[in-house]
């Protein structure tokens, strides 16, 4: 019996968790110099160092590998990230999507391409990153069809975006590409120079995607100047995601969006799709409300908003979905919206996903319908990703 059981399940999120080298043999020019080594000094104690994986050639020692797959389809109650099997080598990988059950499973990055996605860096190193990553992550996905990889590519210089666009098209395995979720070097997505960006992504039936790290995810440290101790993260660090930076988490992914709707963007493509991915759902069903009374309220003094055929809501439950946090209750977003709009997330080999995703995620499913319910674990997957189903 594998995890998923006698559900049909598609994951809409599940990482690599990248090695020192990950980027090495990949970058070009004096970018190996400054990022050929990721650096994980940071890193809570693990099992085994980073240091053994890499000198082993990428992977776990047989004897961890049989422990945790020893566990059957309680995979998930064991270690997770750098210690999940796996995590960094894709034939690990394979065995773990045995035991899982999932049909297809989206695969990002963790860290590695972080440099190609945040503000400030130079513009030569966000592409040059970015190039490498997707040649890295094609290389990881490449071998398994149930692993679909979710290339980079930054959107602030319009040109070269198209460019590496087409380059990731054709990488074998890769078959979405995630995209900042902020402005676009001082553009909106729905400029017209990206217009060329949308139509390929809409013609080779590719969905973008946002994703946590895709924007700065804190708040500026001021929020936090209480005159007391700073509070920690859920792993008891300060890099990651904490009580107020959680509750503004969806601020950046929504204004991205609304420009995307309207500046006309999925009016001109009306087969572009995308999915929102780690960035939450309890804010989704305000999110389509108040879209559309303001398209509704401000069309006769914004012409560009008047030429939209579709309702906001229409375009939000047609072309776009989101994967709500395990915590969240599914069952509850779906009454207060719809059920089109949520996708199922495992987050593997990460942490924050739960030890029980389907079961946290079932119980709040117990008043859904069943063609609902597969909605959530799978129709909506298909809809938004169509390769998935070919």
């Amino acid at each position: 019996m594998t995890y998923a059981g006698s559900l049909e399940i598609y994951d809409a999120d599940s990482h690599i968790m990248e090695l020192p080298d990950f980027l090495t043999n990949y970058l070009e020019g004096g970018l190996q110099d400054r990022f050929g080594t990721i650096d994980l000094a940071q890193l809570p104690p693990m099992r085994e160092s980073i240091d053994e994986i890499v000198a082993r050639g990428h992977k776990h020692s047989p004897e961890h590998v049989a422990e945790i797959l020893e566990l059957g389809d309680g995979l998930l109650r064991g270690p997770r990230n750098y210690d999940s099997v796996g995590a960094f080598n894709s034939h690990e990988r394979g065995q773990v999507m045995d035991i899982l059950g999932f049909k297809k499973q989206l695969v990002f990055g963790s860290i590695g391409a972080l440099p190609a996605l945040m503000p400030g860096e130079d513009i030569d190193a966000q592409y040059g990153i970015a190039h490498a990553f997707n040649l890295a992550l094609s290389d990881f996905v490449r071998g398994d069809a149930r692993l679909m990889g979710v290339g980079v590519v930054p959107l602030d210089d319009p040109a070269r975006a198209i460019r590496e666009l087409d380059f990731l098209l054709r990488q074998p395995g890769l078959t979405s590409v995630m995209v900042p979720h902020r402005h676009c070097g001082g553009r909106s997505p729905g400029h017209d120079e990206y217009d060329p960006f949308w139509a390929r992504l809409e013609e080779a039936r590719v969905p973008f995607t946002l994703h946590v790290g895709g924007d700065l995810i804190q708040v500026d440290s001021v929020w936090m100047n209480t005159g007391r101790p700073k509070p920690t993260d859920w792993f008891g660090g300060a890099e990651n995601v904490r009580g107020k930076d959680i509750v503004v988490l969806n601020h950046a992914p929504e204004l991205f969006l609304a420009a995307m709707i309207m500046d006309g963007v999925f009016e001109r493509f009306p087969r572009l799709t995308g999915a929102v991915v780690e960035l939450g759902a309890g804010w989704v069903p305000a999110f389509v409300t108040k879209m559309d009374w303001a398209v509704h309220n401000w069309k006769k003094t914004e012409p560009e908003l008047a030429k939209l055929s579709r309702k906001p809501s229409e375009i939000i439950s047609s072309q776009l979905a989101f994967t709500p946090f395990v915590f969240e209750d599914v069952g509850a977003l779906m009454r207060q919206s719809n059920p089109e709009l949520y996708l199922f997330s495992s987050d593997y080999p990460h942490a924050e996903g739960g030890r029980n995703p389907i079961g946290r995620f079932s119980e709040t499913l117990k008043e859904v319908s069943d063609p609902d319910r597969q909605k959530f674990y799978s129709e909506n997957f298909k809809r938004v990703f169509p390769l998935a189903a070919a």
